[in-house]
């Protein structure tokens, strides 16, 4: 009886092969057929599954995002049950910080193919962000929220900050990635800012 194929794991598979080597050799530099032979499969397969380079790149990336976004859930986990707003925007943004391999891989090829994405109409015509700023909206719900509980300032403009915290995370990831700088110097930056905008949580009363 023939082998009952898994076309989902199949396609997870090519897909992981294709991050392997763009984090090696860059985004720009991978063919369908270096990805094929990472993954130990046809050059035939891997049409097959995915037709074009560039169909194939917004598979690999939405299931590079889907690594990221386990990567978050288990940051969220660790920091307790019921992590408060300031526990959760750190989970967000330190997650996204070149500081392990994986995390070096997400943040070169997002980086690659947004700047990919600017000259080839192809790329661009398929966003694999359905949805960009989600992120913003989740910091500038948790900054309102920690502004409602007294946790915040409250004179702060909730966007902003929000903008701003990921706009200097994407920064200093590249400079991580270039070697300007170091990890734990970027999480001491990020610790500032977010020590600025919060407040101390207040102590309970006396018993």
């Amino acid at each position: 009886m023939p082998k009952r194929v898994d076309h989902e794991e199949r396609r997870s598979q090519i897909a992981e092969a294709l991050i392997r080597v763009a984090g090696r050799r860059g985004l720009h530099a991978v063919g369908m057929r270096d990805v094929a032979a990472e993954a130990g499969v046809s050059l035939r397969l891997v049409q097959y599954y995915f037709e074009t380079k560039e169909k194939l790149l917004f598979y690999g990336l939405q299931h590079l995002t889907d690594r990221f976004t386990a990567r978050v859930s288990a940051r969220l986990r660790a920091a307790g049950p019921a992590p408060g707003p300031r526990a959760t925007i750190e989970a967000l943004l330190l997650a996204s910080l070149p500081t392990d391999e994986e995390s070096r891989t997400f943040h070169l090829l997002y980086s690659s193919y947004s700047i990919l994405s600017v000259t080839d109409e192809a790329l661009a015509a398929q966003p694999f962000i359905d949805n960009p700023d989600a992120a913003e909206n989740a910091l500038t719900g948790l900054l309102e929220r920690a502004q409602a509980e007294g946790l915040a300032d409250p004179a702060a403009d909730a966007r902003t900050e929000a903008v701003s915290l990921l706009a200097m995370t994407a920064t200093m990831g590249t400079s991580i990635l270039v070697g300007q700088r170091t990890p734990q110097s970027a999480i001491a930056v990020l610790d500032h800012h977010l020590t600025r905008i919060f407040r101390p949580a207040p102590h309970p009363p006396a018993g």
